[in-house]
């Protein structure tokens, strides 16, 4: 075989070489090129199917925020409501009776608001309130209202630890601060307010001198709630001497309604 039939040869083993690599190429842009085709083209179902689909079900999810957020709502609402009704444009129609506006509420304490039922002021069902107690003896009173599932507490406890601590004022903020503590752990959604503890007429304080100095405890019992930002009620502007009764301690029948109506007011029930 001369030069030229083996050069031949070499030349044309190298074009159909390149002829090959050439094919080779050109199939693999096809097969990317197909490939790129099918996406798209399953990107376009996938779109038309999720247009086509039911829309999701959030009544539930809604449900749940709404919930959650109800206590703060209802929180919202009473201070616009009690903001309406010092600049007079709320509703002043209100004609619930004084037993439905403390329906959500309870009303805990001594002997001074066990007379709220006694009186048949608020059902028993918006007081729980025993004679004598002291605050060391409340974890079945704080049981029992978390049973009544309250929006709102007022707390009307005092006069007997008045006594107990016989002046010592820094006891006395203690011993509440932790009954305070057990309620919101027991009902962490209710909203507390801490009524002052009454002043007492001269006669009482003749008694018992440890109940001269009820104002020291109410300003600290202030300052307290202040801190906790919780509710403090300063009953002072709604007693009269005529209210009292002859201890000079509790109270006659036709204070109640007032009391009531005075904590309505702030709690804008």
């Amino acid at each position: 075989m001369g030069f030229y039939t083996v050069y031949k040869k070499q030349k044309e083993y190298r074009y159909m070489k390149k002829t090959i690599k050439r094919k080779q190429k050109l199939g693999i842009r096809i097969g990317v090129g197909c490939a790129l085709v099918i996406t798209v083209i399953l990107l376009a179902v996938q779109g038309v199917s999720n247009l086509t689909k039911k829309p999701v079900d959030t009544s539930e999810g809604i449900a749940y925020i709404k919930g959650k957020e109800s206590a703060d709502a209802k929180t919202i609402e009473q201070k616009i409501n009690q903001l309406e009704k010092k600049d007079g444009t709320g509703d002043s129609s209100d004609t619930r009776s004084m037993k439905e506006r403390f329906s959500g509420a309870v009303v805990m304490g001594d002997s001074i608001a066990a007379s709220f039922t006694e009186y048949d002021v608020l059902n028993t069902s918006s007081v729980v309130a025993k004679i004598g107690i002291h605050f060391s003896e409340l974890d079945d009173q704080i049981e029992q209202a978390k049973q009544l599932d309250p929006q709102i507490v007022f707390l009307a406890y005092g006069m007997n630890d008045v006594t107990k601590t016989n002046g010592d004022v820094d006891k006395f903020i203690k011993d509440y601060s932790e009954v305070i503590k057990k309620i919101q752990k027991a009902m962490p959604d209710a909203h507390i307010f801490v009524n002052a503890v009454f002043p007492v007429q001269e006669s009482a304080v003749e008694k018992e001198p440890a109940l001269a100095n009820i104002a020291d405890y109410n300003e600290k019992l202030e300052a307290m709630c202040e801190k906790k930002q919780i509710g403090y009620i300063d009953n002072s502007d709604i007693i009269k001497d005529e209210y009292y009764e002859e201890d000079g301690i509790h109270f006659k029948a036709n204070f109640y309604p007032i009391w009531a109506e005075k904590m309505a007011e702030v709690a804008t029930l």
